[in-house]
């Protein structure tokens, strides 16, 4: 697919170590987007700097800034960021819409190879390379359900995009996207052949366990089916940080419920989630394998 329409939101906050690798890397790409709009989420270190650089050097790089919140809101801070970028477009006629962040650098042919897929399957809906991290020199892959697409690289197609009606403003948003994709009949999928390196380990800017947190209240956010979270609680018992990981994802869950935080209502959403999951759990086939 030479010939793909694509633009970029790209939120950042304090990415200074890593944000010239990302545009490094789109600037390189055997197919550029369209436009780029790269959110400053109220950056305190020389992010805003080298991005107002970037944009001099290239006019369809575009940065929008802004104000510094104080603080780093995990989930649906990137999703507003994101959203001010996407208010922010310039360019209306694009086919794809891809959610980037800005610490991972790829190979030059990454968008080229990704929307190859997408041109081969009219049916996919939401796709994205591997996040991969350097363990000790070599290149692993970081393990995830084959229907799912890290939220640091998402392309959604445009008619996806619309069924969809775009992202939930809350942690969770990057699991709520897909499940609704599927249960519109569209597919998702992470391509395994199509690798970005990320600089910074999963859940690294927030600490492990608030990380594990963070999870749990996504979990509840997005309407997990209390046996699916009790089992994948069970699961990563033995999973760094084991059994500290497993009880502050559980305590998430839990803090979600009793802090009666907004969640998805769509009944027949709710409905196809719990079955996909139940059926997991019997062994059945299911989007989570």
């Amino acid at each position: 697919m030479q010939d793909a329409r694509y633009v970029i939101i790209t939120p950042v906050r304090d990415e200074e170590k890593y944000i010239e690798a990302t545009i490094s890397s789109v600037k390189g790409q055997t197919m550029r987007p369209v436009e780029w709009v790269i959110v400053d989420d109220g950056s305190s270190d020389r992010t805003s700097m080298i991005l107002d650089a970037a944009a001099a050097e290239a006019p369809w790089i575009r940065i929008v800034h802004r104000a510094d919140r104080g603080f780093r809101k995990a989930g649906g801070g990137v999703v507003e960021a994101f959203y001010d970028g996407y208010s922010a477009l310039q360019s209306d006629d694009w086919e794809f819409i891809v959610k980037l962040d800005g610490d991972l650098s790829f190979s030059g042919d990454y968008f080229e190879r990704c929307f190859d897929r997408f041109c081969r399957d009219p049916r996919l809906g939401i796709g994205g390379g591997v996040i991969c991290h350097d363990v000790d020199g070599e290149m692993k892959i970081e393990p995830n359900p084959g229907f799912h697409v890290r939220g640091a690289t998402k392309i959604y197609r445009r008619a996806c995009w619309e069924a969809i009606g775009g992202l939930w403003r809350a942690p969770g948003w990057d699991t709520i996207d897909e499940v609704q994709a599927n249960r519109f009949g569209w597919t998702t999928q992470g391509f395994n052949d199509c690798r970005l390196l990320h600089h910074r380990l999963t859940g690294s800017a927030d600490g492990a366990v608030r990380d594990r947190v963070k999870h749990g209240v996504a979990c509840y956010i997005s309407r997990y089916h209390l046996l699916f979270v009790m089992s994948s609680c069970l699961y990563r018992l033995v999973k760094k940080p084991y059994v500290i990981g497993s009880a502050a994802m559980f305590y998430g869950f839990l803090k979600g419920h009793f802090s009666d935080l907004p969640r998805v209502k769509d009944k027949q959403y709710v409905r196809y989630m719990h079955a996909q999951q139940l059926r997991r759990l019997c062994g059945l086939q299911s989007i989570w394998k």
